[in-house]
């Protein structure tokens, strides 16, 4: 009677793990089937996707024809920059769509790993042998608390939502590591603004007397490419650490 029990229980067990198996393989494939898609009111509004969680169409490397063969991978709808352990250099470069943007609002879905650092860039334009941040302004992606501590200061205009080097977030309410964020971007003609989680991080306008002095003072003052361009790609960046992406999409702004 005790191994007929036994028995019993581990027939019982062993259907009861294909059942949680099959239930957590639906419910994965369920929640990646409900991303990368815009709703009938997206779409009525201009909304387009620029990752459809498949492929990297609509994407190449910054400076280059193609996309790149390593560093970036396409897994579970989720556009991801790897980890390359080589400190802060990537694997395969920055990305930028084959798109030019002018007017826009951006959203983009992220994910940041232990000591993550990446950014998104906009108004990209590509300059031979010159890195993308020379030229294109950028919503910062960090893991913060990690990198406060290495540093030792308070890494002011270089944190989550901050316009990099220039701006600093006004609030930061940045969801733990691990965890899924929305960065959101609208540039209006020389209006720009940043948003994180549904709340406004920085707003600045471009070429402006201020944008100017801060300009002056900062790591683009020796480029003067930087923030020049009225039309340009969007660009991700690899940073040499894993950031996972999704919900990429954008809506073109009238002329203002």
């Amino acid at each position: 009677m005790q191994k007929l029990t036994l028995a019993v229980a581990v027939v019982l067990l062993a259907a009861t793990g294909c059942t949680r198996s099959a239930t957590e393989s639906n419910s994965v494939s369920s929640q990646t089937a409900t991303h990368n898609t815009l709703s009938a009111e997206e779409a009525a509004a201009g909304w387009q996707l620029l990752f459809d969680g498949t492929t990297t169409q609509g994407w190449r490397g910054y400076n280059r024809e193609t996309f790149p063969t390593r560093g970036w991978r396409v897994e579970e709808g989720e556009l991801v920059v790897e980890h390359s352990g080589t400190e802060e250099a990537g694997f395969g470069g920055d990305i930028i769509t084959l798109e030019e943007f002018e007017n826009f609002e951006l959203s983009v879905d992220f994910l940041l790993t232990d000591t993550a650092n990446s950014g998104i860039f906009y108004r990209v334009i590509e300059q031979p042998d010159t890195p993308i941040w020379h030229n294109a302004p950028e919503f910062q992606l960090l893991d913060d608390a990690t990198y406060i501590d290495m540093s030792g200061t308070d890494m002011a205009t270089h944190l989550t939502g901050d316009n990099y080097d220039l701006h600093v977030a006004t609030t930061r309410p940045t969801n733990p590591i691990g965890e899924w964020n929305t960065a959101r971007v609208v540039v209006d003609d020389a209006r720009v603004e940043h948003w994180l989680n549904g709340e406004k991080t920085v707003e600045y306008e471009l070429w402006s007397d201020d944008w100017a002095a801060r300009v002056a003072v900062s790591k683009f003052a020796e480029y003067p490419a930087y923030g020049q361009t009225k039309r340009g790609a969007v660009g991700l960046q690899d940073h040499g650490h894993m950031v996972r992406f999704r919900n990429i999409k954008i809506r073109k702004l009238p002329a203002s």
